[in-house]
């Protein structure tokens, strides 16, 4: 399967977790959802031209994340006025966003359907282009990209190091003995229909070593050709 690699990092970032509509949280690194938006902003496809591909993009494309700093998040207050009254009285919103967030992703093309498109961003990545501005989730949230190799992704089973995330439940057995390695947990959506809806159902738990850590597990996984790193990608 054909792969490559990126960084992503920025000043501020925010994935916000959909069960938290009135004070939103964020995911603790960028979604595979968000990272399909990301594309589009990159390759200049218009939101309309998106409601199709981001179904598509979903099943086509897999990827993975590893931290490069530790996650961190703090709580900024909004308060919200119309553009009719804009000096009318409000009542103050608040938003957990994630501080100097940086990490690495995989994508792997897991369907030749979407090959253009997966070209044209690997392409786009290393040219340094953009046509719409990249963000972390939110438009004040900009982002920056940087290539950093393309290779192939093999499918294999058996015990593997990893720094990237691993899916939670019976997919993959934890061996790692360390008491002292920092993990996180988090539940990710994988795929957004033509309504721009993350569809419960698609959501998977995911276990991640902190920063700088590595996982060692046993079960299914691919290996990247470029550097044999041990990834699981969704």
């Amino acid at each position: 399967m054909k792969g490559f690699q990126f960084k992503i990092d920025g000043d501020w970032g925010h994935f916000k977790r959909p069960e938290t509509n009135n004070n939103p949280l964020t995911h603790d690194f960028i979604t595979k959802t968000a990272l399909i938006g990301l594309i589009g902003a990159v390759l200049g496809i218009e939101r309309k031209e998106m409601k199709p591909l981001f179904p598509q993009l979903s099943e086509d494309l897999l990827y993975s994340v590893q931290l490069l700093k530790p996650v961190k998040k703090i709580s900024w207050g909004f308060t919200s006025r119309t553009a009719i009254n804009p000096v009318s009285s409000g009542n103050p919103k608040y938003f957990e966003f994630l501080k100097n967030p940086s990490f690495y992703v995989c994508i792997g093309l897991n369907n030749v359907r979407s090959e253009i498109i997966f070209k044209n961003f690997k392409d786009a990545l290393k040219n340094e282009e953009s046509l719409f501005e990249p963000v972390l989730g939110w438009h004040n949230c900009p982002a920056n990209l940087t290539f950093k190799s393309e290779g192939t992704f093999t499918k294999m089973s058996g015990e593997f190091k990893t720094f990237g995330f691993i899916e939670g439940g019976s997919k993959h057995k934890l061996i790692t003995k360390n008491r002292d390695l920092r993990i996180g947990f988090e539940k990710l959506p994988t795929y957004q229909n033509d309504d721009f809806w993350n569809l419960p159902e698609r959501y998977k738990q995911v276990v991640y070593p902190d920063a700088s850590n590595s996982l060692l597990v046993e079960g299914e996984h691919f290996v990247y050709s470029k550097n044999n790193e041990k990834w699981w990608l969704i």
